[in-house]
């Protein structure tokens, strides 16, 4: 077939195509959208469904939360790109290939990141019978008694364990894990002196803070955090470089048309910067964020390249 001939035959399929493309963004949504996430009464789930509540309002349609627990991401990861199925997930999604075998996704390839929504500081606390009341006395201690200090740990590769695992490595010191299901269960041992120290986000431990049952030696962010403005980073207060927290964003199914991706970051961030949400958000103990897609996406990539090395070298496996 003349050049001329196949061009003139396909450029009307190839706009007809891009026009199909334009025009499923522009018609979006026009149906019911689910945010998917872990389980219910978790830290994801509330944040899922006080934004599902504000973007219902500005989309025009109705926005609800399914709680699949971790079958969630793989579901999404396979869903239609059409932003009627969305992920609202923390570091799990992106770390979980390093920490098991077989993980039926690919972290970066199968989604398309919408926004980085909030972060939760991680802090260090610790039982009041240990005699150290600041992190440069905990390292002094660990290093003078090694492997005699324990610290509490939920889930296996969560947050605080590679905030910990984390901290150990650049510090140099060595501190036992000891194994609980879940934080709850974690902070309670701390309280009740079963452990020395944990590595907690800040609304699990910030009653027991409060009444002075747990004492709280750092924050893992790399700048202070206004949730715990009196308390000073652990890359200040002792190990220059160190910096670790709890991360939640909103994922779609990757190849999701862009219109799509920037009309949910617009309406995501929106909601996120409103007074009230700000307000909820941080005195559930996260604050704010609302990056952009691109931002996301780098975050994850270099969350991936630091804690894929802690996981690796501490031989963590679930």
């Amino acid at each position: 077939m003349p050049l001329s001939r196949f061009v003139a035959r396909s450029l009307p399929v190839a706009m007809m195509m891009l026009c199909a493309g334009v025009a499923s963004g522009q018609n979006y949504p026009n149906k019911l959208i689910r945010i998917v996430t872990s389980s219910p009464g978790s830290n994801n789930d509330w944040g899922a469904r006080l934004i599902a509540q504000e973007i219902t309002k500005t989309l025009g349609q109705s926005v609800i939360v399914e709680n699949r627990g971790g079958l969630g991401v793989e579901q999404v990861a396979k869903a239609p790109p059409d932003g009627y199925t969305l992920l609202f997930y923390g570091n799990t999604v992106w770390l979980l290939p390093f920490l098991r075998d077989n993980v039926p996704y690919d972290p970066v390839r199968d989604f398309s990141t919408i926004t980085l929504a909030v972060t939760s500081p991680i802090v260090i606390v610790v039982h009041p019978s240990l005699p150290v009341k600041s992190l440069k006395e905990l390292i002094a201690l660990a290093k003078a008694r090694p492997g005699e200090l324990n610290y509490a740990a939920g889930t296996i590769g969560a947050s605080p364990h590679l905030a910990t695992e984390l901290f150990k490595a650049m510090a140099g010191i060595n501190l036992v894990r000891v194994p609980y299901k879940g934080t709850g269960p974690s902070v309670i041992a701390l309280v009740g002196g079963e452990v020395h120290l944990m590595f907690s986000g800040l609304g699990s431990v910030a009653p027991h803070l409060k009444s002075g049952r747990l004492r709280a030696l750092a924050v893992a962010t790399s700048r202070p955090s206004a949730l715990v403005p009196r308390l000073p980073t652990v890359a200040a207060a002792g190990v220059p470089g160190y910096e670790a927290a709890s991360i939640i964003g909103m994922f779609a199914p990757a190849k999701t048309p862009a219109a799509i991706i920037n009309l949910l970051h617009q309406e995501i961030v929106r909601a996120l910067n409103r007074a009230d949400v700000k307000e909820l958000f941080f005195n559930s103990g996260a604050e704010v964020v609302g990056s952009s897609p691109e931002e996301f996406a780098a975050t994850i990539k270099s969350d991936m390249a630091r804690l894929g090395k802690v996981i690796k070298d501490a031989g963590i496996h679930e």
